[in-house]
């Protein structure tokens, strides 16, 4: 039997329990945060946080150990397993709310996420511990508890500050595009017309090019590839300069760092839409429509990082070298695509 259908009695607390975590993880998902008229003690903040997640994972725990095997808690200590639990959540709610948005919005969107994810882990422990057969402890019930230690843990990992969140998303954005640029060099290294080898030398390719790149196509790719090396050397390059002069201090230099942080999770998009658009067969102007794109957008980042407090003297040379190298890549690609259309 499980905890749903045990005369009801215990089940009770358990879906009261269940229904508020739910709205508060929604509330934490969609709210916003209250702003702080004082200083902020970011030290503090973190102390008190790391102390309500330690307190939902001990909770988590006892609740999974009490509905682990028969017999089952009664409906009174249901209730105060319940009520313990959310008294938990409320408190790892309440000290993420705390933290302002003027700490740096990159910082409060991972905090969040790393929030909800708790919650949703004991959201799915309590739906497991109402369905399953208490016969015995059950591998779902083992994972859902494993889960909410996992997301409890993941705390220890978050950025103490804004910088280092902005870090974790130019890293994150370096893996994407240093992938899509590996991939394309593998087919192009592997992908070649199965028919090349018994063409005459005067003969002109065959005309079905549907699962293979023909000379023109391969000319056109490499000023393409040249942009997207270009768009992981700019994440790279970046990444050192906000190593090295991120400043977190005051609040134009946060939202500088906030602005570098978006307007860079959008090249790995745009590097994958032109290296989709480049496999065969290809289609010039989707070719030509996403290098424009693409290259676009990093002139954008390129002139806000240029216009940072992350830019000094040493960053503003490669700087003025990469948008050249844009330029140079996008002009090429547009002859090309000109001289064979």
């Amino acid at each position: 039997m499980s905890a749903d259908n045990c005369g009801g009695d215990v089940s009770v607390p358990l879906r009261n329990l269940l229904n508020s975590i739910q709205c508060i993880r929604d509330r934490v998902r969609d709210g916003e945060s209250n702003e702080s008229d004082g200083a902020f003690n970011l030290s503090n903040f973190w102390d008190t946080l790391n102390q309500a997640v330690k307190a939902v994972s001990q909770e988590a725990t006892k609740l999974s150990l009490a509905f682990s095997q028969p017999p089952l808690p009664s409906q009174q200590d249901g209730e105060t397993l319940a009520e313990s639990t959310l008294k938990s959540v409320l408190s790892l709610s309440t000290v993420y709310y705390w933290l302002p948005k003027s700490q740096g919005v990159s910082l409060r969107r991972q905090v969040r996420d790393a929030t909800v994810e708790v919650l949703e882990g004991v959201l799915q422990l309590a739906e497991v511990i109402l369905s399953s057969p208490l016969q015995s402890l059950s591998q779902d019930q083992l994972t859902s508890t494993g889960s909410v230690w996992s997301t409890c843990d993941h705390f220890a990992q978050l950025p103490q500050d804004n910088k280092a969140a902005v870090l974790i998303v130019l890293s994150n954005q370096v893996g994407v595009v240093k992938d899509a640029i590996e991939e394309i060099e593998q087919a192009l290294s592997e992908a070649q017309d199965p028919f090349v080898d018994v063409l005459d030398d005067d003969q002109e390719p065959r005309g079905n090019q549907d699962t293979y790149w023909s000379e023109n196509d391969r000319r056109i790719i490499g000023p393409c590839q040249g942009l997207m090396k270009a768009s992981a050397a700019c994440l790279r390059k970046l990444t050192s300069a906000v190593k090295a002069n991120g400043d977190v201090t005051t609040s134009q230099h946060l939202a500088q760092l906030d602005d570098l942080a978006d307007i860079t999770k959008e090249i790995s998009p745009g590097v994958d839409d032109l290296a989709l658009c480049l496999y065969p067969p290809m289609d010039y102007s989707g070719v030509e429509s996403n290098v424009s794109k693409l290259a676009a957008l990093l002139k954008k980042v390129l002139e806000i990082v240029r216009f940072s407090h992350v830019c000094g003297e040493s960053q503003l040379t490669w700087v003025q070298f990469l948008d050249g190298a844009v330029d140079h890549n996008l002009q090429k690609a547009k002859d090309l695509i000109q001289q064979d259309s």
